[in-house]
C-alpha cells in the first residue's frame, strides 16, 4: 500500500468527511493519534473557517462558514499506520486524489487556504453579493422593512447601498446595509 520512507515528511492531505461531520472528524482522530502517542506524526488538523455576517430580528450575528463543507485537512507523515487512523475513522468517506496512495496538497495551496482562513478570522466578510446601480431589491429589515427600490448608489468598501423608495408617492434616498436588502424576485 503506502510505503514507509527513512525520512518521512510532513505533508498536507484533504480528508473527505460527511457533511455536518467536520469537527467530530476532526475531534475523533486527534482522540485516537493521542491514544496511540502518535502527535509527532499527526501534527494538524484544520476545519477552515471564516465569519460572516448575518441579520436575524434587526440584529447582526457573526457566525461560522466553512470554506469547504465536508473536508478537512490534515498535515501528516502518510504511512500505512496513519493512512488507516484516518480512513478508519468513523464519518471519513477516504482521501481527495487518490484511494490508496493520496496526493499531498502544494505549498502554495496550503498558504492560500491557511491565509483565507487566517483572514476570515480577522475581520468578518460581508454578504457575497454585488448590487449594481438599477437593481431591484427588497429592504428585509429596519423601518422600511418590505419596501422595494432602486439602487442607486453602491458602496462595497462599507457594505451599503443607496436605495430610492417610494414613500408618501415621493421618491426617497434610503441608505440601507447589505443585510438589510434582498434582490427582488422576478415574476
Amino acid at each position: 500500500m503506502i510505503k514507509e520512507s527513512a525520512m518521512s515528511i510532513k505533508n498536507w492531505y484533504v480528508v473527505h468527511t460527511y457533511a455536518g461531520f467536520e469537527n467530530k472528524v476532526k475531534a475523533s482522530i486527534l482522540e485516537t493519534v493521542s491514544k496511540m502517542g502518535l502527535q509527532d506524526r499527526i501534527s494538524q488538523i484544520l476545519v477552515p473557517t471564516e465569519e460572516v455576517l448575518s441579520l436575524k430580528g434587526g440584529k447582526k450575528r457573526k457566525s461560522q462558514r466553512k470554506f469547504f463543507p465536508g473536508y478537512i485537512l490534515v498535515e501528516m507523515e502518510m504511512d500505512d499506520n496513519t493512512w488507516h487512523i484516518v480512513k478508519d475513522t468513523p464519518k471519513v468517506t477516504g482521501f481527495v486524489g487518490g484511494k490508496t496512495n493520496p496526493v499531498p496538497l502544494s505549498e502554495e495551496e496550503v498558504s492560500h487556504i491557511l491565509k483565507q482562513a487566517e483572514e476570515g478570522a480577522v475581520a468578518p466578510t460581508q454578504p457575497k453579493v454585488a448590487y449594481q446601480k438599477g437593481d431591484r431589491v427588497r429592504v428585509i429589515d429596519g423601518p422600511f422593512n418590505s419596501f422595494i427600490g432602486t439602487v442607486e448608489d453602491v458602496n462595497p468598501a462599507h457594505g451599503r447601498l443607496r436605495v430610492m423608495v417610494s414613500i408618501f408617492g415621493r421618491s426617497t434616498p434610503v441608505e440601507l446595509e447589505f443585510l438589510q436588502v434582498e434582490r427582488e424576485k422576478e415574476k
